[in-house]
């Protein structure tokens, strides 16, 4: 199990995008806040919605796919049905894309902008089973802060 002290976590991403109106400048801090803090992740950032995809936005960790269909991997599924996915072994993910090789688990949460999903935070994991329901909602609240600043 592990330890994030989502209350804390929430102040800092509080802090990091109060009166930052630069959307892109956000996601890039609020992904390099989360690469820093949780343990046994190996990317934590951002895709954003095109009219028929998801394309890469600011992220920490390795290279990542540029363009992802809705419908498509853990984040075009989520992004689709606009529900957050935790999903314990990507593996047995039917229609997975393996950006890395060595991520095993991984969760995802839609964001909005004007009741749309304007994109979707992800994280992975090289750990099977690594997100819980209280990483689900933890994450869930930094996501409605940048939904805030949107």
């Amino acid at each position: 199990m592990y330890m994030t002290d989502y209350r804390e976590l929430k102040l800092q991403a509080e802090a990091l995008v109060a009166e930052v109106p630069h959307f892109i400048a956000n996601l890039a801090n609020l992904s390099a806040l989360l690469y820093q803090t949780m343990e046994e992740i190996n990317w934590a950032g951002f895709y954003l919605a095109e009219p028929d995809m998801l394309v890469l936005g600011p992220f920490q960790g390795k290279t990542a796919c540029i363009e992802i269909p809705f419908g498509k991997g853990v984040c075009g599924t989520a992004a689709l049905q606009d529900e957050p996915l935790l999903v314990e072994d990507v593996h047995q993910f039917s229609g997975h894309i393996a950006c890395d090789s060595a991520s095993r688990s991984e969760i995802v949460i839609p964001f909005h902008r004007d009741g749309k999903v304007a994109g979707v935070l992800d994280i992975d994991s090289p750990v099977l089973s690594r997100f819980s329901q209280e990483d689900l909602e933890g994450l869930s609240a930094i996501v409605r802060i940048l939904e805030e600043t949107l």
